[in-house]
């Protein structure tokens, strides 16, 4: 799991609505409204960073939040849904 670099799949777009101001995934006949900072998470999942990579970047910005034991979890749970490539 580690190696993986998670990116969003195919039809999957972030967004944010300023109206409610709230971070949103758009799914094929779907919106699902992100909580927290799952936004933030989802913002670097880029291919470009393997899971390792983002949880050092959000424990450097989010410090004391248990995001190691957190972050991997949320992402595989993503990737069964079909969400996260």
């Amino acid at each position: 799991m580690t190696a993986w670099r998670p990116a969003l799949a195919r039809g999957v777009l972030p967004r944010h609505d300023p109206v409610r101001d709230a971070d949103l995934l758009l799914l094929p006949e779907r919106v699902v409204v992100l909580h927290g900072r799952a936004g933030a998470v989802l913002a670097r999942c880029d291919g470009s960073r393997t899971v390792a990579g983002i949880v050092a970047e959000l424990s450097a910005e989010y410090p004391g939040a248990p995001v190691a034991a957190e972050v991997p979890d949320f992402l595989a749970g993503l990737r069964k849904e079909g969400w996260l490539t």
